[in-house]
C-alpha cells in the first residue's frame, strides 16, 4: 500500500509540475507579443513623426526666397527715414572693403574656424554632429565656446533672412545653405562671411576694415593675438568691445586662443604666449581715430545699435528700409546747442551734457544729445555712461510708490525731524534744517530728504523697487535706504530717467524709449520693432505725482525752469563727491559731481544730465550756480523750442483722483474744512477717490461760536432804548457860584432818566436824578477840579455807558478855567489811553522806542538757527534745504560709513540739494545732505 501510495503522490506531483511549467510558457509567449506589438506602434508613429517632418521641411523650404549673387557677395546700403518717412541717409555699400579668399592670410581663417565652425570643410552647410555636441561644448567650455549655426548658415542668415528667430526661419535657413554649398566653394563662403561680420562701430564692418580700424594694419601684418581678438568680437561686438570693456575682450581674446590651440590651428605654446599680450597693447587710441561725420550721426549711431540689438543683422550690407523716430528739427536745434555758444554760455571746454528728447505718448527718442563736440561711433552721455541720480530718483523710488501701493494723499503729513537709517546712520536735510509736520507735496517741492527716507521705509524696498524696474530702471536687488534719495551703487542714463518720467505723464503707461519703428527687408519682410505699452501704474498715482512735480517747477527746487509755452512737471537732483575723494582729490564740499533736471509736458519728456567725464582723473567738477544750473537751463531751451508748434494743454485729471480742501495742521487723512476755517488755514489737495477724509474739523468752531455771541450782545446793546448821553458840557457862573450841565441824549426818553454825579479833587461830591438834559450843582469849592458823569437809566434799570466831562475853577482874579470834553473822553481815556491820533510826547517817545527795540530783537532772536544749525549755510549754499531756491536744485549725499568724529549730524553740504555721494557701501549712507 505505501508503495502504491507514493507512486500515486508522485504522479500527481508530476502533474501539477507539468500544468505550471505549461502556464509559464503561455506567460512567456503573451509577454512577448505585447513587446512587438508596443515596438511596432513606435515604428510606425516614427515613420508616420518622419514623413511629416519630411513633408513640413520640404514645405517651408520651399517658401524660402531664391538665392541671389548680388546679396551673397556685395554689401546692401541700408535707408534710414526719419520720423515722416523721409530719407535722411544711406548707410553701408561703398564704405565696405572687400577681400578674396586668397587675400586673408591662414591665422585669421583659423581663428575664425576654430571659434565659430570647427568642422566647416568637413560640412555640407549644416553640421548635425554639431548641432548635438553644441550643448556639451558650451557645459564643458564654457558659454560661447561653440554655437550650433554653421559659417554657412550664418551667411544665409546675413544675406537672405530676417533674424527672427522662428522655426520656419530656422529650415529655410538650413534649406539655403544646403543651396549655398552646391553653388559655390568653401573657400568662397568663407570670403563672404569674413566680409559681412559687423563689429558693431557703425564703420567698421568685414575684417580687413576691422584690422584696419582697430590696430592700422592689413590682414596679412597681423599677429596671432590680434586675429584672435577679431575672431571673438562678433559674437557680441558691444559686449566685448576692447575700447569701452578691455576685460571683456581680452576673456574673450583668450577662448579663441584656447580653441586654437585644442584644434590643433597654434601649439599650446604659440597661444600662451599670445595670452601674456595686453588686449589693449596694439589698439590704435580711440580718439586718433579716422572719423567720417554727417547729419545726424549721433542718432543714427542709436539706430544702428537698436537694430542690431533687436534683429542680429548688419546695418550696412542688409539693404534694410529703416523707419526712425527722428524729428529733424529738434535734433538740429540740439546740435547747434551742444556745438556752439550761441544758446547757452558754457562754463568751460571740458563741460558735459547728455540728453534725451521723448515722446511723452510713445516713448519714441525724437533727439538724442550725445554731448558737447561729439563724433560718430563716440561715447553717448545721454545712452552709454551711467551716472547717480540724485534727487530725480524721489518720485521714483519714493511718493510714486507711495501713492500706488498706500494711496498716500499729496496732504499725507511727515515729519521733518533729526533722523537715522535703520542701521542707525545719520541722514540730514541740506543745511541741516529741520521743518517739522509737512505734506508730501511740500516734502517733494523743496525736497527734503527725512520725508523722502520715511516714505521709501513705508512702502517697503521690494515695492520700491518693483516700481523702478517697471519704470525700466536696472535695479539691483535688494536696494538699500540709500537709493531712495539717489544713494546708487550704479546709476542711471538720461534716456532711462526719460522713459520712467514719461510714464507719469502718460497716465501711467510705460513705453520703452526707442529710435526704430520699423524694418523692411529685401525680401518685403516687415519687422515691427515699436516697444509694446505696459501699463505700470493706476492713473491716480501719475496725475498726483504729476501735479506734485509741477509745484517743483512753480515755487520749489525747479522754479529756474521757464516754458512760456508748455505746461511742464519736472524735478531737480544733483549729487555729492564722496568723503575719500574730497580728502584724495582736494574737492570742494559744496562741489558736485552731477547736476540732473527731467520734467515733462503732455507732449515731451526730457532728461538732462550735466557734468565732467573724467571726474578723478582730471579732478573736474560743479561748483558754481551757473555750473549747476545748466541743467534746467538746457532743459528751458529745448522743451521750448520743441513746444513752439505744439498746442499748450494740461495733463487731464483722471475720474480716479478728487480735489478735496482740508484744514491745515490737520493729522493724517486729514479733516475737511469747515465753514469758519479761514481761507488761510484751507489748502486744497489730492486723493484717491474713496480715501478722502469724511470728518469736518472743530479747530474754529468754538472761537467762531464765541464771536458769535459777542456780536449777537453788542448788536442787541445797539437795539436797545439805553443809549449814552452826548455832547456833556459843564460851565461855571461865579456870580451864582453854580457850575450847569448840559448834555444830548438821541434815543427814545420814554422811561428815561439820567443819573448825574460828582467828584472834587478825586472826592466823591453831589449827585442828582434828572429826566431833562440839564442839571445845576452848587461849588462846593473856590478851587477845585470838578469830574461830572452822567448815566442814562431806563425804567427796567438798564444803564448806559457813562459820559464824562471835567471842569476846574481857579482862585485869581475869581474867574473860572473851564477844560471841556467830549464824550470820546470816557473813562478809558481818563486811565492814559492815547487816541490813534494823538501825537506822543517826547517823554512818551522814549517808551515807544524800547518797545520797538524789543520787538526788533525778538525777531531776530526767532530767525536764528537753533544750536544744533549752522548760523551761516555752509559754502556753496545753493539748496533748498530751509525752503530757498536760487535755481540750483537739490542735493543728496550718501556716505558710506558714519564719520568716526561723530559729527554725523553737522556733515557740511556739498550740494544745493539733496544730492548722493557714490557709496563704497550703499547699505551704510553717511550724512545724507
Amino acid at each position: 500500500m505505501s508503495d502504491q501510495y507514493t507512486s500515486r503522490e508522485q504522479r500527481r506531483k508530476q502533474k501539477e509540475n507539468s500544468k505550471r511549467g505549461r502556464g509559464k510558457q503561455k506567460g512567456d509567449k503573451g509577454k512577448k507579443s505585447l513587446f512587438k506589438r508596443v515596438l511596432a506602434i513606435i515604428l510606425l508613429l516614427g515613420v508616420i513623426c518622419f514623413v511629416i517632418g519630411v513633408g513640413t521641411f520640404a514645405y517651408i523650404a520651399s517658401t524660402a526666397p531664391e538665392l541671389d549673387d548680388a546679396k551673397l557677395t556685395d554689401p546692401v546700403s541700408s535707408v534710414i527715414l526719419d520720423k515722416n518717412g523721409k530719407e535722411i541717409t544711406e548707410l553701408g555699400g561703398e564704405k565696405r572693403e572687400l577681400v578674396t579668399y586668397d587675400e586673408i592670410p591662414d591665422k585669421v581663417k583659423n581663428a575664425f574656424i576654430a571659434t565659430e565652425d570647427v568642422r566647416f570643410y568637413k560640412h555640407s552647410g549644416i553640421d548635425f554632429y554639431r548641432i548635438g555636441g553644441a550643448a556639451v561644448a558650451n557645459v564643458t567650455s564654457g558659454f560661447g565656446a561653440e554655437g550650433a549655426s554653421t559659417i554657412t548658415q550664418q551667411v544665409i542668415k546675413m544675406s537672405v533672412l530676417t533674424p527672427e528667430k522662428t522655426v520656419t526661419r530656422k529650415v529655410q535657413e538650413m534649406w539655403l545653405a544646403l543651396q549655398l554649398e552646391r553653388k559655390y566653394s568653401k573657400e568662397e563662403i568663407l570670403a563672404m562671411y569674413l566680409n559681412k561680420i559687423d563689429y558693431a562701430r557703425s564703420q567698421v564692418f568685414g575684417v580687413k576694415k576691422a584690422a584696419e580700424f582697430f590696430f592700422g594694419k592689413d590682414l596679412d601684418e597681423l599677429t596671432l593675438e590680434e586675429a584672435a581678438l577679431l575672431a571673438g568680437l562678433p559674437q557680441a561686438p558691444g559686449a566685448y568691445d576692447p575700447y569701452t570693456h578691455p576685460d571683456r575682450a581680452e576673456k574673450r581674446r583668450n577662448t579663441v586662443l584656447n580653441l586654437m590651440a585644442k584644434h590643433g590651428f597654434a601649439s599650446k605654446e604659440e597661444v600662451e604666449k599670445a595670452k601674456q599680450v595686453p588686449v589693449t597693447k596694439s589698439l590704435i587710441p580711440i580718439d586718433e581715430q579716422e572719423e567720417t561725420d554727417g547729419e545726424y550721426t549721433t542718432f543714427i549711431d542709436e539706430v544702428v545699435k537698436e537694430v542690431k540689438q533687436k534683429t542680429d543683422v548688419d546695418v550696412y550690407s542688409a539693404g534694410l528700409k529703416i523707419h526712425t523716430t527722428l524729428d529733424t528739427d529738434a535734433q538740429d536745434y540740439v546740435d547747434e546747442l551742444l556745438s556752439t555758444d550761441n544758446m547757452v554760455n558754457w562754463p568751460d571746454d571740458k563741460f558735459q551734457a547728455g540728453f534725451t528728447v521723448v515722446d511723452t505718448k510713445t516713448g519714441a527718442i525724437r533727439a538724442v544729445g550725445a554731448g558737447r563736440n561729439r563724433v560718430a561711433r563716440g561715447l553717448s552721455f545721454a545712452t552709454g555712461v551711467n551716472r547717480q541720480p540724485g534727487s530725480t530718483i524721489k518720485p521714483i523710488l519714493d511718493y510714486g510708490p507711495a501713492v500706488e501701493n498706500l494711496k498716500w494723499s499729496t496732504y499725507h503729513q511727515l515729519k521733518d525731524e533729526p533722523y537715522e537709517y535703520s542701521d542707525g546712520t545719520h541722514i540730514g536735510n541740506y543745511g541741516g534744517n529741520y521743518h517739522g509736520t509737512v505734506s508730501i507735496r511740500k516734502a517733494l517741492e523743496q525736497s527734503y530728504n527725512i520725508p523722502a527716507l520715511k516714505t521709501f521705509q513705508a512702502v517697503g524696498a521690494d515695492k520700491a523697487r518693483e516700481f523702478g524696474t517697471d519704470l525700466g530702471l536696472n535695479l539691483p536687488d535688494p536696494i538699500t535706504e540709500a537709493y531712495s534719495i539717489g544713494g546708487f551703487s550704479g546709476g542711471v542714463t538720461p534716456t532711462q530717467m526719460a522713459g520712467a518720467y514719461s510714464a507719469f505723464g502718460n497716465n501711467g503707461v510705460y513705453n520703452t524709449p526707442h529710435t526704430v519703428t520699423k524694418v523692411e527687408f529685401p525680401d518685403g519682410n516687415v519687422m515691427n520693432l515699436s516697444p509694446e505699452s505696459d501699463s505700470v501704474m493706476h492713473d491716480y498715482t501719475a496725475y498726483m505725482v504729476t501735479d506734485m512735480l509741477k509745484d517743483v517747477v512753480k515755487k520749489g527746487t525747479g522754479k529756474a525752469v521757464s516754458v512760456p509755452n508748455a505746461t511742464v512737471a519736472g524735478k531737480t537732483g544733483t549729487t555729492n563727491f564722496s568723503k575719500e575723494d574730497r580728502e584724495k582729490y582736494n574737492i570742494p564740499s559744496s562741489a558736485s559731481p552731477d547736476a540732473w533736471f527731467v520734467g515733462y509736458s503732455p507732449n515731451y519728456t526730457i532728461a538732462v544730465w550735466t557734468g565732467y567725464e573724467n571726474i578723478e582723473k582730471g579732478k573736474y567738477y560743479m561748483d558754481t550756480s551757473q555750473e549747476l544750473g545748466m541743467a534746467k537751463q538746457i532743459f528751458s531751451k529745448v522743451m521750448t523750442h520743441v513746444s513752439e508748434d505744439v498746442k499748450d494743454e494740461d495733463f487731464k485729471k483722471p475720474s480716479s483722483v478728487s480735489e478735496v480742501t482740508v484744514e491745515k495742521g490737520s493729522a493724517n487723512p486729514g479733516r475737511l474744512a469747515s465753514k469758519y476755517t479761514p481761507d488761510s488755514a484751507k489748502v486744497t489737495e489730492l486723493f484717491v477717490k474713496g480715501t478722502e477724509p469724511s470728518k469736518v474739523s472743530k479747530t474754529y468752531e468754538k472761537k467762531a461760536e464765541e464771536k458769535e455771541k459777542e456780536e449777537e450782545k453788542e448788536e442787541k446793546k445797539e437795539d436797545s432804548n439805553v443809549k449814552k448821553p452826548s455832547g456833556l458840557s459843564a460851565s461855571y457862573n461865579k456870580a451864582s457860584n453854580q457850575i450847569v450841565l448840559n448834555w444830548n441824549y438821541s434815543g427814545n426818553t420814554d422811561g428815561v432818566s439820567f443819573r448825574v454825579s460828582s467828584t472834587v479833587d478825586g472826592q466823591a461830591g453831589s449827585s442828582t436824578t434828572t429826566n431833562g438834559t440839564s442839571a445845576t450843582f452848587e461849588a462846593s469849592s473856590p478851587n477845585g477840579n470838578y469830574t461830572f458823569t452822567v448815566v442814562a437809566v431806563n425804567s427796567s434799570g438798564d444803564e448806559s455807558d457813562g459820559a464824562s466831562t471835567s471842569l476846574r475853577i481857579g482862585t485869581g482874579d475869581g474867574s473860572a478855567g473851564t477844560d471841556e470834553e467830549t464824550d470820546d473822553n470816557n473813562q478809558d481815556d481818563q486811565q492814559g489811553t492815547r487816541p490813534e491820533d494823538e501825537q506822543p510826547s517826547e517823554d512818551d517817545s522814549g517808551s515807544d522806542d524800547e518797545n520797538n527795540n524789543d520787538n526788533t530783537n525778538d525777531e531776530q532772536n526767532n530767525e536764528q538757527p537753533t544750536p544744533s544749525q549752522p548760523t551761516t549755510p555752509p559754502s556753496g549754499n545753493n539748496g533748498n534745504g530751509d525752503g530757498t531756491d536760487d535755481g540750483t536744485g537739490d542735493t543728496t549725499e550718501t556716505p558710506t560709513t558714519p564719520d568716526p568724529s561723530g559729527d554725523q549730524g553737522t556733515t557740511t553740504p556739498t550740494q544745493p540739494e539733496e544730492g548722493t555721494e557714490t557709496p563704497t557701501t550703499p547699505t551704510q549712507p553717511e550724512t545724507a545732505q
